[in-house]
């Protein structure tokens, strides 16, 4: 693609993006609040099998105290992400959900933890949660076989998409862009399996290798195909919830901004303890390891006026 068809599609996503949300810009809160997984899939740094990882589980009171202070700092959304974790039962997620909810209750709970039973994720739908990220990495059954070990399918991703809809999650799925194996037919493939699903959010970044996976020495994505994807992706689903996300960020300096200027229109900051950030390793180099929520949050506001963008206080519903 030449820039100028590049440049086309960013204005068109732009001026749809803008007739839908405006110039507003929606923050989420991430709390990655365990790094324990059950699976191995090939490209994650958290991997079952990653001997180096140095594993962490926030504790209730460690979880509550980030939402404390992503409520002083200005966030209503709440972004609950870990491994599949088999520590934290549905119990404990239940009341996590409801101490969240009971404090919070003008806020927004996304849970990002992987693949349930339809009857655990209508739990945490009753206890407060009110929406759902589930990256289906992607559409197509071969290179779905690529990226995941045997014990993982295609076809329980997509139930579990569907499952969440119809308990009535706003729902999030999504890709890596430059994933092993992924060519202009998955991708192909991933825009229909989105238009077919018709999700509220979908998360893309680019893919980033991580040194202690079977793909440490494969060669990542790019921020210009990512850039390009968010702004077809805008196009498709003109009322997406769509993330530019840290993984952009951290293989471009400005690629959060690029990313807003090509249709994204959310951001999600780090809330986790700072002592732990970096031991979420998906992938290697990640960005904003180091600073307090605080610091980061107004180095990003910044960042977002930069694009022509503002940040708003609020909880950031699919429209």
């Amino acid at each position: 693609m030449d820039g100028n068809e590049g440049d086309y599609l960013r204005q068109r996503a732009v001026a749809v993006r803008q007739a839908v949300y405006g110039r507003d810009v929606f923050i989420r809160g991430l709390i990655e609040f365990t790094n324990f997984c059950r699976n191995n899939c090939y490209y994650c740094g958290i991997r079952r099998d990653n001997r180096h990882a140095a594993r962490y589980r926030l504790t209730e009171e460690e979880i509550l105290g980030c939402c404390r202070e992503g409520y002083r700092l200005g966030f209503r959304t709440f972004v609950l992400q870990g491994g599949e974790d088999e520590y934290f039962t549905d119990e404990k997620m239940c009341r996590i959900i409801r101490s969240i909810r009971s404090n919070h209750p003008d806020c927004a709970i996304t849970l990002s933890i992987g693949e349930k039973e339809a009857a655990s994720y209508k739990r945490y739908f009753d206890a407060g949660a009110d929406r759902y990220l589930l990256r289906h990495e992607t559409a197509n059954e071969a290179h779905y076989r690529r990226l995941h070990p045997e014990e993982m399918s295609l076809r329980r991703r997509k139930e579990c998409l569907y499952a969440l809809k119809e308990i009535g999650y706003q729902v999030g799925a999504g890709f890596m862009t430059g994933s092993p194996g992924q060519t202009v037919d998955t991708l192909y493939e991933d825009l229909q399996f989105l238009r077919e699903l018709e999700p509220h959010m979908v998360g893309i970044g680019p893919f980033i290798p991580q040194r202690d996976t079977p793909f440490g020495g494969e060669p990542g994505g790019t921020a210009a195909m990512t850039v390009t994807l968010l702004s077809i992706i805008r196009l498709l689903l003109p009322r997406v919830l769509l993330p530019a996300t840290t993984a952009l960020g951290t293989i471009d300096a400005i690629g959060r901004e690029k990313g807003l200027m090509a249709g994204a229109n959310v951001v999600m900051p780090n809330l986790s303890p700072k002592e732990v950030r970096k031991k979420y390793a998906l992938y290697d180099a990640k960005i904003c390891t180091g600073e307090e929520a605080a610091e980061c949050i107004e180095c990003l506001k910044k960042r977002v006026r930069s694009a022509g963008y503002t940040v708003v206080c609020d909880r950031g519903d699919y429209r």
